[in-house]
C-alpha cells in the first residue's frame, strides 16, 4: 500500500492538488508514514466513513506531529468518550446537546441581521488598504474581520480584539502536522490562556444582563450551564472552538477567495458586472480551497475501509480538500465553474452531522467582504516583489501574507 507520508513535506503542502490526485488514483486510503493514520482521498469514501457512525468517533484522540527525525509520528491526546470533546470534536449524544445550544445562534436568519453591522467593519477596514494602493490583505482584512464578528457573539470588549486575534488565527495550529512535540506543548500554553480568559469573560458575564444581551453566543453557553445541559468546563471548551474555527476558518475563505481573484482579473470583471453571482464564487472557492483541508476520526472497532484493514485505535483523516476535487463527482474538478447545478454539494464546510455550525457567518462575511472589495476597486493584482505565504499546515489553507496591489 502506498503511503501519504508526502502529504506532509513542504512543497506538497504549498500545493497537494497533484499528491491528492496520484491518491486517488493509487492509494485512497493511504497510512501517513507509520502512524496509524491514513488519509481518506475520496468522495465515496469519505461519504462512507460519515454514513458509518457506529465504526468511527469524532473524538479527538491523537494528531499528527513532526516527530523527532522529521518524519509524520502521533501525538496521544485523550481517548473515545473523553468529557473534553466538545462540537465538532464529540459524539451524539453530548454532540446534539452542544449543537442545540450554538446553531440557533448562527442560523441564517438570524445571522442575516449581522450584514449591515458586518459590512460597516469591512468598509472600515478596506478603507486604509485602499488608500494605500494595497498591503497584505490577511492582515489588512481576512484575520480581523472574522475576529470582530466572533468578539461580537461572544461579547468581548473591543479593545481585548488584537488578543483574540492572535487566538483566532491559531486555532488549526495543533492539527498542521508540522509542529514537533515541543512546538505543540507551547501551543496548549497559549490555549489554556485563551481558556483562562474565556473563563473571567464568563464569570463576569452572569451578572451583566446588558451584555449577554448583546452577545448571544455567550448568553446560549451560559443559559446552558444554568440549566444544567452543560457544564461550565464544556461552556469554555465550545467558547475555544467558536474563537479558533469562527475565526481561522473565514480568515482562510477571504485569502482564498481574493487569492484566486487576483491571480483572474477576468472573474474580477465578470463579479463587477453581476455581483448576484458571488455567492456562487464563494462556494466554489470554498470547493477548491477547502479552508480546513480534513478532519480526524478515530476508529472504534475492528473494520476495513477501501479494501485496507483497520483496527481499534487507528486514525482516519478525512480530506474533504482532495473529495472536493474528486474526478468521479465534478466535472472539471480543478476549475471554477459559477453554473454547477449544487454549487454547495461541497465537503468545504464538512457533513452530516458535524456539518460547520457557523457556515452561514462565513458565507455571509465572504460574500460582503468580495462585493465590498470588488465595488470599490478597478483591479486587484498579486504583488510580484513580495510572495503570498501560506500556513504550512495539513489542516487549514491559510495565507499567513497575501500581498496584494490594488487600483
Amino acid at each position: 500500500m502506498t503511503r501519504a507520508t508526502a502529504l506532509l513535506d513542504p512543497a506538497v503542502l504549498e500545493d497537494p492538488a497533484p499528491l491528492f490526485a496520484a491518491l486517488r488514483r493509487d492509494a485512497p486510503v493511504a497510512e501517513i508514514g507509520d502512524t496509524r493514520v491514513f488519509a481518506v482521498a475520496t468522495w465515496t469514501l469519505v461519504e462512507e466513513v460519515l454514513a458509518r457512525t457506529g465504526d468511527t468517533s469524532a473524538n479527538l484522540t491523537g494528531v499528527l506531529i513532526r516527530g523527532e527525525r522529521g518524519a509524520p509520528a502521533l501525538f496521544e491526546l485523550g481517548g473515545v468518550g473523553d468529557a473534553t470533546a466538545v462540537l465538532a470534536t464529540a459524539d451524539p449524544p453530548p454532540h446534539d446537546v452542544h449543537r442545540g445550544l450554538v446553531q440557533p445562534v448562527l442560523a441564517a436568519g438570524r445571522i442575516a441581521a449581522l450584514e449591515g453591522w458586518l459590512r460597516a467593519r469591512v468598509v472600515r477596514r478596506l478603507a486604509p488598504f485602499l488608500a494605500a494602493g494595497g498591503g497584505c490583505f490577511a492582515r489588512a482584512l481576512a484575520e480581523p474581520v472574522p475576529s470582530e464578528a466572533i468578539s461580537r457573539l461572544l461579547g468581548f470588549p473591543e479593545a481585548d480584539l488584537p488578543r483574540v486575534m492572535g487566538w483566532a488565527m491559531q486555532g488549526g495550529a495543533m492539527l498542521a502536522g508540522t509542529l514537533s512535540r515541543a512546538e505543540l506543548e507551547a501551543l496548549a500554553r497559549d490555549t489554556a490562556a485563551l481558556a483562562g480568559y474565556l473563563a473571567a469573560h464568563f464569570a463576569a458575564a452572569k451578572s451583566d444582563a446588558a451584555l449577554r444581551a448583546r452577545a448571544p453566543a455567550l448568553d446560549a453557553l451560559l443559559a446552558g450551564c444554568e440549566r444544567g445541559e452543560i457544564s461550565e468546563g464544556q461552556a469554555l471548551g465550545i467558547g475555544v472552538v467558536l474563537v479558533g474555527a469562527g475565526g481561522e476558518s473565514t480568515a482562510s475563505l477571504l485569502g482564498n477567495a481574493v487569492h484566486a481573484l487576483a491571480a483572474a482579473p477576468d472573474w474580477q470583471q465578470l463579479l463587477r458586472r453581476d455581483p448576484a453571482r458571488i455567492p456562487a464564487f464563494v462556494e466554489e472557492s470554498v470547493r477548491l480551497e477547502s479552508p480546513f483541508r480534513g478532519h480526524y476520526r478515530v476508529v472504534r472497532r475492528a473494520t476495513s475501509l477501501g479494501g485496507v484493514a483497520l483496527a481499534p485505535g487507528d486514525r482516519l483523516f478525512l480530506l474533504w480538500a482532495s473529495a472536493n476535487r474528486d474526478e468521479r463527482r465534478f466535472s472539471r474538478p480543478d476549475e471554477i465553474d459559477l453554473a454547477r447545478r449544487h454549487p454547495r454539494d461541497h465537503l468545504g464546510f464538512g457533513r452530516g452531522i458535524h456539518f460547520c455550525v457557523g457556515a452561514p457567518l462565513a458565507r455571509l462575511e465572504a460574500r460582503v467582504a468580495l462585493e465590498e472589495l470588488l465595488a470599490r476597486t478597478r483591479q486587484i493584482s498579486l504583488d510580484g516583489e513580495r510572495p503570498a505565504r501560506r500556513v504550512p499546515s495539513l489542516f487549514v489553507r491559510r495565507f499567513a501574507e497575501l500581498p496584494l496591489r490594488v487600483a
